[in-house]
């Protein structure tokens, strides 16, 4: 059984299948290291190893195949126990916490035995590894006042620069600290077989959420970063969104958990912001809002940086109880460029892809080179929607952005470019197959559907695909494209649908194989 080594550290290492399969492996196997059998009826492609010694060679093998690594050294190994952490789950354990990462050398290791750890924020810094043990638990402190309030985009008193620090969906905003940060560093692991609690619940952080007027901390905000790993952990519970990586470059999240109530508003698994080279592999999300949500910011960023999310991949991950699983935008004013979604599995989301954006994400948003491929969605409400007149904020229910008339193209005007989708399997659908909805002065350029199967589910409920104003519930619709210049369908099949397979208004161009 053929398999790669996706990354190493000093005491984890992280495994990949080589095959085609959505998430789950073909048949359970084993793995052994350097002889000895570690791990039983693995059931999935991405698996991982823990607890191993720095700067060591070892052999794993999988079913007659075998791969040799080495895990890197570190400076030291410091434990938090050591500077005071109580971990019985009442202590305030940060001063502990954060002195060890303080003073810990460049290329060493913070390590956090079993336990339940009390913090407030705690901020990482660079040439570190986070190692949080089997049994660890980071636990938030649910009172919102010992969160330090952090400015948007404050002046550089000596350059008259601003510096950006923190923002809430696409702006600078002032907002509390979030419960694990790091700010213009690089090399930052944080790995293991522990767990980040944001310890929301609907009585603290997630009550009154449309009327507060200082934005809620995320479980981890890494802010200007490069060269970071998460890589076994579990993100959960958190405020608002779990992972936010903004303006970093070179981020890998392997083998991690994100998980949070359906109910819970704004938690977001992960959204990477204006990032370039991210890379989700082997991730399980079950969140209460958008899995992956990929973004670029709102019109002044996009304006001012021209930072396109670019050369992000998701592989061999999944999806379930989320509104939207692989999403763009709405945020997306500085563009998406590269996106490669591979080996999903999405079950019980509300959408597959969902793109959002509308008139005023600007010129600068243009989303290009989109390609879904090997996938199964099993309960999803919509697979595709591309939806270019999205509502929400205060400006969104304008009659500039709802408007079907075609307006003025100017800077102010979005453009969604090419997407493919193919070899996909979709089941048990309920609103649409698809429902792609173009502006009529900037119509989606072009939709590729290839060897995608869709059948509806028997007992469907009508919903509506798409977040935007006087929308139309729908339930069991085909194929729907609405202000696209080209739709190529070549073996699609829809099953089950009411009505036709293709319904195309606006379209100047509609081949079906």
């Amino acid at each position: 059984m053929k398999f790669h080594l996706l990354c190493a550290t000093a005491v984890s290492a992280c495994f990949e299948l080589d095959n085609q399969a959505p998430y789950y492996a073909p048949q359970t196997f084993d793995v052994a290291l350097d002889g000895q059998t570690v791990l039983r009826d693995v059931k999935t492609n991405v698996f991982s190893l823990f607890d191993l010694t720095p700067d060591t060679a070892y052999e794993v093998a999988v079913a007659g195949d075998a791969v040799a690594f080495r895990t890197l050294p570190e400076s030291a190994c410091l434990n938090v126990m050591d500077f005071g952490a109580k971990a019985d789950g009442v202590t305030d354990d940060t001063a502990a916490i954060q002195s060890a990462i303080n003073v810990c050398p460049s290329g060493g290791r913070v390590m956090v035995p079993a336990g339940t750890y009390l913090i407030r924020p705690l901020v990482l810094k660079s040439d570190l590894t986070l190692n949080l043990k089997e049994g660890a638990v980071l636990k938030a402190d649910p009172v919102e006042e010992h969160y330090p309030l952090l400015p948007g985009e404050p002046e550089d008193g000596v350059t008259g620069a601003n510096v950006q620090v923190n923002s809430w969906e696409g702006s600078p905003a002032l907002g509390r600290q979030s419960i694990l940060s790091a700010y213009y560093a690089q090399n930052v692991n944080v790995v293991g077989q522990g767990v980040i609690d944001g310890n929301a619940t609907h009585d603290t952080w997630w009550k009154d959420v449309k009327t507060r007027e200082i934005a809620r901390p995320k479980l981890v905000f890494f802010n200007h970063c490069e060269h970071v790993l998460f890589h076994g952990i579990t993100g959960r519970y958190s405020p608002a969104w779990h992972f936010h990586p903004f303006f970093c470059k070179d981020v890998g999240f392997y083998n991690i958990a994100v998980e949070a109530p359906a109910n819970s508003p704004n938690t977001d698994g992960t959204d990477p912001e204006s990032c370039d080279d991210v890379r989700y592999i082997g991730v399980r999300f079950s969140v209460g809002d958008d899995a992956i949500a990929i973004k670029s910011g709102k019109m002044y960023m996009g304006m001012k940086y021209k930072t396109p999310a670019i050369r992000h991949v998701i592989r061999n991950c999944l999806m379930e109880y989320a509104h939207g699983a692989v999403v763009l935008g709405s945020e997306i004013s500085g563009g998406i460029q590269e996106l490669s979604v591979s080996q999903c599995y999405f079950s019980h989301t509300d959408r597959g892809l969902r793109i959002k954006t509308r008139r005023g994400r600007g010129e600068q948003c243009v989303v290009d080179g989109v390609e879904f491929s090997n996938i199964t969605m099993d309960n999803v409400m919509c697979p595709i929607v591309i939806n270019m007149y999205y509502f929400c904020d205060p400006d969104g229910k304008t009659e500039y952005v709802w408007s079907k008339e075609p307006l003025p193209v100017d800077e102010r005007t979005p453009r969604m470019g090419s997407f493919l989708f193919r070899d996909i399997t979709c089941t048990d659908c309920e609103w649409a197959a698809a429902y792609c909805y173009g502006l009529p002065e900037m119509p989606v350029d072009s939709v590729t559907i290839e060897n995608v199967t869709f059948t509806m589910k028997e007992k469907a409920e009508a919903g509506k695909p798409a977040m935007m104003t006087n929308a139309d519930e729908t339930c069991k619709w085909g194929l729907y494209f609405n202000c696209v210049r080209r739709v190529t369908l070549k073996n699609v099949t829809v099953t089950g649908q009411e009505g036709q397979k293709v319904i195309a208004q606006n379209v100047e161009e509609v081949t079906d194989q």
